[in-house]
């Protein structure tokens, strides 16, 4: 894990950072959300409102659980490197327990979105702790998230 975050790191600050500008304005397709052995699958979609600003909603489905997540991220990209972009925010999470247990987290999210130039595909990794609010789950540091999106605008 430390490894993962000093690569995080090291990417963001020793690449030379430009303003984002999105290929796209709207893609929907799957997303997984991978944490405690646990791997969610479901609809993923993410909206950029403005150039730097996108909003990201996804409801994810495993035995006995199912996830809401709704995630506000700010874009940046990499001179030099069309279509990939890094991206950090974050948002809240609720997820429904087989037992008609709710739980609410707060979902830090820091990652990477590449768009294929002249293809209408999108796709995005990134880690995003889980810090529940609750005394169900508790917390998760190794928490993460894939994204294969279909760019519609």
């Amino acid at each position: 894990m430390k490894k993962l975050l000093f690569l995080v790191a090291a990417v963001f600050l020793g690449s030379n950072i430009s303003n984002a500008q999105s290929d796209y304005t709207f893609a929907a397709g799957l997303g997984l959300d991978l944490f405690s052995g646990a791997t969610l699958v479901g609809p993923s979609a993410k909206y950029f409102f403005a150039e730097e600003h996108a909003g990201q909603a996804e409801v994810m489905f495993e035995t006995g659980l199912t996830t809401i997540t709704a995630l506000y991220e700010y874009h940046g990209a990499f001179s030099g490197a069309d279509g990939l972009q890094w991206f950090a925010g974050g948002g809240p999470s609720i997820l429904f327990i087989r037992d008609f247990s709710t739980e609410i987290a707060l979902r830090p999210v820091v990652g990477l979105d590449y768009k294929i130039n002249d293809v209408p595909l999108a796709f995005s990794f990134d880690w995003r702790p889980f810090i529940g609010l609750g005394d169900i789950l508790g917390n998760e540091a190794g928490a993460f998230g894939i994204g294969v999106r279909y760019v519609i605008e």
